[in-house]
C-alpha cells in the first residue's frame, strides 16, 4: 500500500475507527499524490516567476492559449478562468461560495463541522465517488423501492452492492421510518449499511415533514446505538424546490454529529438548484468530529478523482460562481421557484378535480420536479406507448401501475391538457380490452 494512503487511513482510523471501517478495499487504498505532476506545477506557479515549463497548457502572450472564435461567445471571462485546468478537488472561490450557500440554506448546520464542498462532475459523480470510496461487493445499499434508476448501476453493478429496498410510503402516505429502520437493523449482521436519502424524491417528487424527517434521524441514531455502520448519503439534487410543508433544508445538518459509527455525505449542485443541467457541476461534502480526519477524508476523494477524470469543467464552474456572486441571483432564482412551485400546485388542482379518480390515484408529492400517478385499470408501459403514438405525449412507466410525469417540464396553462391527454390514453386502451 502506497505510504500516503497509510497514513490517511492511520488518521482516520485514530480520529474514528468507525469511519474507517466504513471504507471500502478502494476507498482504503486510494491517496492523492503529493508528489507529482500537479504537485510540483503547483509549487512552480507560486515560484516560478521566470518559465514555467511544467504543466501541458499552452500560454501566449502571458494568458493560456485560445481560438478567437470560442473567446468571441466567453468575451465576458478571463482566458484564466475558463482556459487553465481546474484543481482537483474544483476552483476554491467557487467551493468556500458553495459552502456559505449551504450554511445560509440549512441553518440546521450551525455550528457543525464539516469540510469544504468539492466539485464534482455532478450529483452522478459525487454518487460514484462516494460508492467507490465506502462501497465493496456484498456491502448492503438501502433505498426506498421508488428511486432513481441510477442507484443500480452506480451501487449495484459498478461496485457489486446488494441492493436493499423498503416501502417509500406507509399505510399513512407518509414516509415509511419504519421500513426504514427495518431493513437498517437487517444488517447488523454485516455491521455496516449504506443508506441514501433523496428528498425531494426522485420519482415522486416527496419530502418529509419534519416529523417524518425527525423519525428518519431517529431510526438512523438506532441502528448506529445497536452496532451498526451507517454512510448516510443525503442526495440532494432538487434541493430547494420545497413547494408545501415539509422539510424546508437537508438533513445532512441533523446527521452530520448524529453518532460516532455515522457518516454523513452530502451530495448536491447547481444542475438542478440554478438549473444549469448541461454545467455538470455538482459537489461533494463530507461531516466530521474535526479537520484531521475531513482532510484526510478529502484527500481520498481527490484521488478518486485525479484517477477518474483528473478535474471537473473550470468554464462551468466558473459560471455558477459568477452567478452565485451577482446581486441579481437570489431574485432571479426565486422567479423560478414561483414558476414551479405554479406548475405543482396546478397539477393538483387538476387530479384533485375528481374527474380522473376511477382512472387513476396519486401518489403524495410536494415538491422537486415529479409526480407519479398510480393507475388502476391499465398497465402503465403500455399506456406510455399509447401516449406517444397517438397524441405525442412523452412520460416514465416506473412498474405495472407507476406512471411519472415530469411537470417541470410542462409550462402550467397546459398542464390540463396533459393529464386530459393521459386520461384519453386510459379510455383508449381500456376500450381496446373490451373488443
Amino acid at each position: 500500500m502506497n505510504p500516503l494512503a497509510k497514513q490517511l487511513n492511520e488518521t482516520i482510523e485514530n480520529e474514528n475507527p468507525y469511519v474507517y471501517a466504513m471504507l471500502s478495499s478502494l476507498g482504503k487504498q486510494i491517496y492523492f499524490p503529493k508528489v507529482g505532476i500537479l504537485s510540483q506545477s503547483a509549487e512552480a506557479k507560486a515560484k516560478a516567476g521566470k518559465y514555467n515549463a511544467t504543466i501541458g497548457t499552452a500560454i501566449e502572450n502571458g494568458q493560456p492559449m485560445h481560438l478567437k472564435v470560442i473567446q468571441d461567445t466567453l468575451s465576458a471571462y478571463d482566458p484564466k478562468d475558463i482556459y487553465e485546468y481546474a484543481p482537483p478537488a474544483g476552483k476554491p472561490a467557487l467551493r468556500t461560495a458553495w459552502r456559505s450557500k449551504m450554511i445560509d440554506e440549512n441553518p440546521s448546520l450551525a455550528g457543525k463541522t464539516f469540510g469544504v464542498p468539492i466539485v464534482t462532475n455532478a450529483l452522478t459523480h459525487g454518487l460514484s465517488i462516494a460508492a467507490d470510496l465506502f462501497v465493496d461487493a456484498g456491502d448492503s445499499v438501502i433505498i426506498p423501492d421508488k428511486n432513481w434508476e441510477n442507484y443500480e448501476l452506480t451501487f449495484g453493478i459498478r461496485r457489486g452492492a446488494e441492493m436493499v429496498y423498503y416501502p417509500l410510503y406507509n399505510e399513512e402516505g407518509t414516509f415509511n421510518a419504519d421500513g426504514l429502520r427495518a431493513a437498517l437493523f437487517a444488517q447488523q449482521g454485516k455491521g455496516k449499511a449504506f443508506v441514501v436519502l433523496n428528498f425531494p424524491n426522485n420519482p415522486t417528487g416527496y419530502t418529509p415533514n419534519r416529523q417524518e424527517g425527525n423519525e428518519i434521524v431517529s431510526a438512523i441514531r438506532e441502528a448506529a446505538e445497536a452496532g451498526i455502520n451507517v454512510v448516510v448519503v443525503t442526495d440532494d439534487a432538487y434541493f430547494g424546490l420545497f413547494f408545501e410543508d415539509s422539510l424546508q433544508e437537508s438533513l445532512f445538518g441533523q446527521l452530520s454529529d448524529l453518532h460516532e459509527r455515522v457518516l454523513a455525505v452530502k451530495v448536491d449542485g447547481a444542475t438542478k438548484e440554478e438549473y444549469v443541467w448541461g454545467f455538470r457541476v455538482g459537489f461533494i461534502t463530507y461531516a466530521g468530529k474535526n479537520e484531521a480526519i475531513l482532510s484526510s477524508l478529502e484527500q481520498k476523494t481527490m484521488g478518486i478523482i485525479r484517477a477518474a477524470i483528473s478535474s471537473c469543467s473550470h468554464p462551468a464552474q466558473t459560471f455558477v460562481l459568477r452567478a452565485l456572486n451577482s446581486p441579481e441571483f437570489h431574485e432571479q432564482k426565486m422567479e423560478k421557484f414561483e414558476i414551479m412551485k405554479g406548475r405543482a400546485n396546478k397539477v393538483k388542482t387538476v387530479l384533485d378535480s375528481g374527474k380522473f379518480d376511477e382512472s387513476w390515484g396519486y401518489y403524495p408529492f410536494n415538491s422537486g420536479y415529479f409526480m407519479c400517478l398510480k393507475l388502476k385499470t391499465v398497465h402503465a408501459e403500455e399506456l406510455r406507448q399509447r401516449l406517444l403514438e397517438a397524441y405525442g405525449v412523452g412520460t416514465i412507466a416506473l412498474s405495472d401501475t407507476d406512471l411519472r410525469v415530469a411537470f417541470s417540464c410542462i409550462e402550467e396553462e397546459n398542464i390540463e391538457d396533459l393529464f386530459n391527454l393521459i386520461h384519453q390514453g386510459v379510455k383508449d386502451l381500456e376500450k381496446a380490452a373490451v373488443k
